[in-house]
């Protein structure tokens, strides 16, 4: 007779990373002890769970119906230990990346305040602009922004940003107001880290891809030259807010601004399960979409 949950965790860190060897990575075990894990339930199941190839793992059918089961018997097991245990309280240890700028203004504040309410809970923030691979380097969580390709993850939207195009007076003094996209090619401009910049003309959603002698992967890096009045620059509204207010920097486009960009936390699916994370994401959301939405509707309004 099968006992502690015999497998069942190893299958479904198979299922989420689809191979032997990053199951065992997420798990910190060894490939031996997933296969074999695995092996145990099947026969205790008396269906094979995955076909195997020596290039790929994929789900049976069976497997694909007794995953969603074993997520299920997961969250149970982890909520009976906690009443078992006496306390609902949240412990253990969550890895958390994301983007640079956006983690040292908002995500870092909120995660200090959610350790400080949890001291059970480990946290470690890594602020980077790097796309990690979740599961590869074992991070439970993850702020992302724009679309997302992974579908060996999930994700929940807890916020949006609104993108604008600026330039500093004296930039627009010295080389004047383009008043139309096409204007752009004779413009420098100071790109970020994606290559293309985003509009909505006529209904439609446009991009462009900027020209300039200026491109960095940091925001506040991009908001420098602008300010220095070294060109035209598309930002997140958080980055030039303050500097619209006093006259700083000066919107051009505004007609013709993008939809607001979602931001997500994405997680791998064996860890979405654990109450910390969703703790954690409630935190998160609860405090960044107020402060991004009213940010948009009062600049909507000016």
């Amino acid at each position: 007779m099968q006992t502690d949950w015999d497998g069942i965790e190893e299958f479904v860190a198979v299922a989420t990373c689809m191979g032997f060897k990053p199951a065992a990575e997420m798990l910190n075990v060894s490939t031996s002890h997933v296969s074999r894990a695995v092996t145990r339930l099947e026969n205790a199941i008396g269906a094979p769970l995955f076909y195997r190839t020596t290039r790929k793992v994929s789900l049976t059918d069976t497997g694909r119906t007794v995953l969603s089961h074993c997520q299920q018997l997961i969250e149970s097991r982890d909520e009976l230990y906690a009443v078992v245990g006496g306390t609902n309280e949240p412990q253990g240890e969550i890895k958390i990346t994301c983007p640079t700028s956006l983690g040292e203004r908002y995500i870092s504040p909120i995660v200090r305040e959610f350790s400080q309410d949890y001291p059970k809970v480990e946290i470690t923030l890594d602020l980077s602009n790097r796309l990690v691979d979740l599961i590869a380097e074992g991070i439970d969580l993850a702020i992302r922004t724009g679309m997302l390709e992974d579908s060996r993850l999930i994700s929940s939207r807890v916020a949006s940003r609104q993108f604008l195009v600026c330039a500093s007076p004296a930039y627009l003094d010295a080389n004047g107001t383009p008043e139309r996209l096409d204007d752009l090619k004779t413009h420098n401009c100071l790109t970020g880290s994606s290559s293309t910049w985003r509009f909505r003309q006529g209904g439609q959603h446009e991009t462009l891809r900027p020209r300039g002698n200026w491109r960095s992967n940091s925001g506040a890096s991009v908001l420098d030259g602008l300010l220095a009045g070294k060109g035209i620059g598309q930002l997140p509204l958080f980055y030039v807010a303050p500097y619209l207010e006093n006259g700083r920097l000066v919107e051009l486009f505004r007609e013709l601004r993008p939809e607001p960009e979602p931001i997500w936390a994405v997680y791998p699916q064996a860890r979405h399960l654990q109450p910390n994370v969703h703790l954690l994401v409630d935190r998160i959301r609860a405090q960044l979409q107020p402060a991004f939405e009213v940010r948009i509707q009062h600049h909507l309004r000016g």
